[in-house]
């Protein structure tokens, strides 16, 4: 991996020496002066607290979706391409990273501003406000769908509350996500510092391995009791049809790892600035343990009946002893790691939200009133979009998957590109254009299926689905069988 050459701009840089250099960049969270009692007490985010934060950060829903891609594969071709896009991953933050060092910038806006001027920066900002927004309204229906079940094609699908307790008012999807929002996601968005976030970032990653865990133990009962056949390995590539269908799974391993607006906050946040190398391979590397842990025993369990979320795949009986208990223990797991994953994610929207409403507003951890005002109206937003707005699911997954790839790929890449500083290689403008052409492609296949579901409604029931991808390379297969 390349991070690890990035030098820091003087010896060690702490907190207490890091200046603010552009008063215009988004991200601002960090201490300026030894005066700022908001504050006050403050002496540096912690390296496993800020590993956790990103890990967070880069594991969200789309976890489920990736033994999916396993049946399009096959597991060798998945898991090396998990491993591969983990790398890709690494060189575009070693990227920013490098290019920040030499601007002297310290947030995401301020390498698109130092390259590109103030457009750069807005569009950047932009790109975090569409992407996040959209994340966090899938995030919150499919809590509901979870904890209140949903319908879709006619078939019922029993949340884990309607199950438990029968059919209640106060266990509809509406009140559900009342409650959740006031409870759990207003306070935890309260909260100025994104380090302050680390228990709960670390909780939501033991979550995401408890459920590892879960289907690594179903999957050994059930190969010793010979109920597993062998997995699909390689790709079953016999036609043109075929070999299409295998850049459908392209947009959920591009969007896999995307973390890239959270990484100068939390640099920001560090005692020892050069500790930022560390922090990303360290999360990089537990965030691939666990997708190619999932992928792997997630495709042996189900095999060719994996679905497109494979959480679906536990709504019914897994053939096992205790088989219930596990589907709940699954999803209630699930959930919550979604509710946890929600205030980090949060964090970096109303950060970029703020700068472009107010540009020369100065850092928001010290304006009370305006961060409680832009806190309270994201919140409202986000939780009548869950509730009231279901038919842009497809529109958010839209924005979403494309405005991903331009925060994770493109943008670093057209970075390296400009080279403002004269300190791109040949290899790392090699790099850049292969960056931006496997980014186009991934858009021209979610541009594609999103825009056909959209012509679908009037044929199916537009309700949203128990996953956070829908099935796109389905649309394409119809699309490839008309001819």
């Amino acid at each position: 991996m390349t991070i690890g050459s990035i030098a820091p701009l003087n010896g060690s840089q702490t907190r207490k020496n890091k200046g603010v250099v552009d008063e215009t960049a988004p991200l601002l969270p960090y201490k300026q002066d030894e005066d700022n009692s908001e504050l006050d007490g403050f002496n540096g985010a912690s390296f496993s607290g800020a590993v956790f934060n990103l890990s967070t950060t880069i594991v969200g829903a789309g976890i489920m979706a990736l033994p999916a891609t396993m049946k399009v594969m096959g597991l060798i071709p998945g898991i090396l391409m998990i491993v591969f896009m983990a790398f890709l991953t690494e060189s575009s933050i070693e990227m920013l990273l490098r290019f920040s060092r030499a601007g002297k910038t310290v947030s995401y806006g301020g390498v698109m501003g130092d390259a590109f001027g103030k457009v750069g920066r807005v569009l950047l900002q932009v790109c975090v406000v569409i992407n996040n927004i959209g994340v966090l309204v899938v995030y919150m229906i499919i809590i509901g769908d979870v904890i209140s079940g949903t319908s879709s094609s006619g078939v019922h699908h029993s949340g884990i509350m309607e199950g438990w307790f029968g059919v209640h008012w106060w266990n509809g999807r509406a009140f559900v996500l009342l409650v959740t929002t006031l409870v759990i996601f207003a306070p935890l968005a309260c909260f100025k510092r994104i380090d302050s976030l680390s228990f709960t970032s670390a909780l939501s990653v033991a979550l995401a391995v408890i459920f590892v865990i879960i289907t690594a133990g179903i999957t050994i009962v059930k190969l010793i009791n010979g109920s597993i056949g062998s997995p699909k390995l390689f790709p079953d590539v016999s036609g043109f049809a075929s070999f299409w269908n295998l850049f459908t799974v392209v947009p959920i391993l591009v969007t896999a790892y995307i973390c890239h607006y959270n990484v100068h906050t939390i640099d920001n946040e560090l005692e020892d600035s050069t500790q930022i190398q560390s922090i990303v391979r360290a999360s990089l590397g537990l965030c691939s343990t666990v997708y190619i842990t999932t992928s792997f025993f997630g495709f042996l369990l189900f095999g060719e009946s994996t679905l497109d979320d494979v959480l679906a795949n536990f709504d019914s009986n897994l053939g096992i002893p205790y088989s219930s208990i596990l589907n709940d223990a699954v999803r209630v797991s699930y959930a919550v790691h979604l509710m946890l994953v929600f205030p980090i994610i949060f964090y970096a929207l109303r950060l970029n939200l703020d700068n472009l409403l107010f540009p020369s507003g100065g850092p928001l951890a010290l304006n009370n009133c305006r961060f409680a005002s832009i806190t309270v109206v994201l919140i409202s937003l986000i939780y009548m979009g869950a509730n009231f707005i279901p038919s842009i699911w497809d529109a958010f997954q839209f924005t979403g998957a494309t405005a991903a790839v331009c925060i994770g790929f493109i943008f670093p890449a057209a970075i390296t590109l400009k080279d403002p500083h004269g300190i791109a290689t040949k290899r790392d403008k090699i790099l850049s254009i292969f960056m931006i052409v496997l980014a186009v492609i991934s858009n021209a296949i979610a541009i594609y299926s999103d825009a056909n579901s959209i012509f679908k409604k009037a044929r199916y029931l537009h309700v949203p689905e128990l996953c956070v991808l829908r099935p796109r390379r389905v649309y394409i297969n119809e699309f490839m069988e008309m001819f």
